[in-house]
């Protein structure tokens, strides 16, 4: 069942991007980065096979990526400066937030400081919850906003660019294509489980958090 919504979710992913074209990428990383957890590893890759295609250009591509961290980004912010953690706590459990990753975000703020927006940005599971941290510390907005794009835009671009030249290499050598299509299963298989195993972390997480309180 977790595969079959996985599935759907891809799928939505696709058809959104394929439909709204550069509005799609920065409304789906808008909901990622409001802590929704709809994957960038599939959101941006995609988004970087359409370039190969021609269809959109690669340095669009990692902007409006980086503008949708940013406008989803808002609502976390001043979820932490507003609601605080108890807040985040109590109602973060329907978008699979726990309190492990909440403590793995503020103690990255902890270390770095206002930087840690710009650190964290680049790195995987702490960028999706680092507005939390920097909005509870009621870190200065326009600082906040430079940083979210400044991080963002490296990680936008470098996902768009696998995709790239992915399908570039799809098209233009016979062999490799022929090696993809009869790999397909297998690679749908693999993001699959790699979602599964995202979703089960995510899930863990909510039930030690509920034992630890």
């Amino acid at each position: 069942m977790l595969h079959t919504l996985l599935g759907h979710v891809a799928t939505w992913i696709i058809s959104v991007i394929s439909a709204m074209g550069y509005a799609g990428i920065v409304l789906l990383m808008g909901i990622e980065s409001a802590c929704i957890p709809l994957p960038s590893e599939i959101i941006m890759p995609f988004s970087g096979y359409l370039v190969s295609t021609g269809r959109f250009d690669l340095l669009a591509v990692a902007t409006a990526g980086a503008i949708g961290c940013n406008l989803g980004s808002i609502p976390a912010y001043f979820a932490g400066q507003y609601g605080g953690r108890a807040f985040i706590l109590r109602w973060g459990k329907w978008v699979l937030i726990g309190a492990d990753e909440l403590d793995k975000a503020e103690r990255f703020f902890a270390r770095f400081g206002s930087l840690a927006v710009l650190i964290g940005r680049l790195l995987p599971v702490i960028r999706s919850f680092i507005a939390f941290p920097a909005g509870m510390a009621r870190m200065n907005q326009v600082r906040f906003h430079i940083y979210t794009f400044v991080g963002s835009w490296p990680w936008c671009f470098a996902l768009a660019l696998v995709g790239d030249r992915l399908g570039v290499a799809w098209r233009t050598d016979p062999r490799l294509g022929e090696v993809f299509h009869k790999l397909d299963a297998v690679v749908v298989v693999a993001i699959l489980a790699l979602g599964a195993l995202y979703v089960w972390h995510r899930v863990r997480a909510l039930r030690n958090g509920r034992a630890c309180n």
